[in-house]
């Protein structure tokens, strides 16, 4: 996510609107795959979420709602659901549907595990003494998730070897791989990294590890899903600012692209390296944040 910037305007710099790359970057293999499977096409599965969002005012009453409690442009929001369900998912074709959905998954039993060990039991390791006493959901987890990259993944301890993938793609898809669901397209780790502000701003109960049906709930759930998706735009948004010295509240392809590749934290954190020498680099939208941005006066419209 990075490309030449110009000179520096002062501590924190804001990031220009629109995009970087004159055509839209290459569409991961996945998403096409999927898309085909489905016997559709990403421009239909773009005019079928507008459609929802411009023919569904409450829908749009509880974006504008949410982006302001937690002090974003609602156009994050719209962005960041526009890209999911263009790219990732097909759209359910009302609002009502996605609280259907989410009833369904109502009293299912099942964990966050890999193979025999709970995460819970994982994260009590001693490996994980580093994290304990932080008392933020968010750096908790983040602190979680370093020392899963340093010590786990991909390597064997304690005579058990774990899988070169994602902390939150190991221990929490119960279901299937690459799942996110709901309105929102949350996925477990990030909820239960973001519980905390949510729960300050949104007033929702926290969510815990232990209690995987209820981190589902609350991503299932429209209204919930809904502040979880502000929290982790509100989030990039300050990593950005704090550790990059980025100001990308101005550039919804940015937040779109954050949103659809997480770790923002360490994303800010690879811009602010490249840049401690004297280099002078913007951060960059991906394919997902480029639609974003080339149809950004057609996706304010619909606010």
């Amino acid at each position: 996510m990075l490309a030449p910037v110009g000179a520096d305007a002062g501590s924190v710099r804001i990031v220009p609107e629109g995009n970087r790359h004159a055509e839209q970057p290459p569409i991961p293999g996945a998403s096409v795959r999927r898309t085909k499977a489905g016997k559709t096409t990403f421009d239909l599965k773009f005019e079928k979420v507008r459609d929802l969002l411009a023919t569904d005012e409450r829908l749009r009453s509880k974006i504008r709602k949410t982006a302001s409690a937690y002090g974003i442009d609602p156009i994050h929001m719209v962005g960041a659901i526009v890209g999911e369900h263009t790219f990732n998912v097909d759209a359910y074709d009302s609002l009502q549907s996605y609280y259907v959905k989410a009833a369904s998954y109502a009293g299912s039993s099942f964990r966050f595990a890999y193979e025999d060990e709970d995460i819970a039991d994982f994260v009590a390791r001693p490996e994980f003494s580093e994290c304990a006493g932080i008392d933020d959901s968010y750096l908790l987890w983040s602190c979680r998730e370093d020392v899963w990259q340093k010590t786990f993944r991909g390597h064997t301890v304690g005579g058990k070897s774990y899988p070169n993938n994602r902390l939150s793609a190991v221990f929490f898809q119960p279901f299937y791989a690459g799942q996110t669901f709901g309105l929102g397209q949350i996925n477990p780790l990030t909820a239960l990294m973001l519980t905390d502000l949510v729960h300050d701003r949104s007033g929702y109960e926290k969510l815990d590890e232990t209690d995987a049906a209820g981190v589902y709930k609350a991503i299932m759930e429209p209204d919930v899903s809904l502040a979880y998706m502000a929290a982790a735009l509100r989030k990039a948004i300050d990593d950005y600012r704090s550790i990059a010295g980025m100001d990308i509240s101005g550039n919804p392809g940015l937040t779109a692209t954050l949103f659809n590749v997480g770790n923002s934290r360490e994303r800010a954190q690879a811009l602010a390296r490249r840049n401690a020498g004297g280099g002078s680099t913007w951060p960059e939208e991906n394919y997902y944040g480029w639609l974003i941005n080339d149809r950004l006066d057609e996706l304010k419209g619909l606010l």
